[in-house]
């Protein structure tokens, strides 16, 4: 393992924390942590990263039990189908890891991700929501076409894989700069 793979390592792990004390800010810093190593590869010379995309799913894996332990925390629907939903894409990663091909994410997109953070912000802004099996399908059909649409430019057409991470801050910085 590099050194830039040892810190991307400790920064996502310890970005994956928070989410056990505070749920919905946690959720969020992790997510952001997520992105971070795009960054960190682009700003460091450390000896690099081997294989990105492995990588990057083993990390995943990482969060997605903290999020699973803050999953186990709840009751009812939302706790059903967040543990579905992380089974789902352990399988997902498991296949990724097996095969190599991205394009098999396409039919795992991670869902748990996006539903944890729904709920999460739910409870923080909507105490007491009732989560019956009606209301988690008419929320998660919009947060799965969400989720495939980012799986689908990341992972089938591989768009982002030709540009640096600080790149595009500093183009969209820059387009945001020319409308004011």
């Amino acid at each position: 393992m590099t050194a830039e793979e040892l810190l991307i390592t400790v920064a996502r792990v310890a970005g994956s924390l928070p989410v056990l004390v505070w749920p919905f800010a946690g959720a969020i810093v992790a997510i952001m942590v997520d992105f971070s190593d795009l960054f960190m590869m682009n700003l460091l010379d450390l000896g690099g990263v081997s294989d990105y995309q492995s990588l990057d799913k083993r990390l995943d894996l990482v969060y997605m039990a903290m999020f699973l332990v803050v999953v186990l925390r709840w009751n009812g629907t939302s706790r059903s189908v967040g543990i579905g939903l992380f089974a789902y894409r352990i399988v997902g990663v498991a296949a990724f890891e097996i095969t190599g091909e991205r394009e098999v994410l396409l039919f795992f997109p991670n869902v748990f991700e996006f539903w944890v953070l729904f709920v999460a912000t739910a409870a923080r802004f909507r105490p007491g929501y009732a989560w019956t099996r009606l209301n988690a399908a008419l929320w998660l059909a919009p947060l799965v076409a969400l989720k495939e649409a980012q799986e689908v430019v990341l992972h089938g057409f591989q768009s982002l894989d030709e540009y640096r991470a600080v790149d595009v801050v500093a183009g969209a910085w820059h387009w945001l700069a020319a409308l004011a």
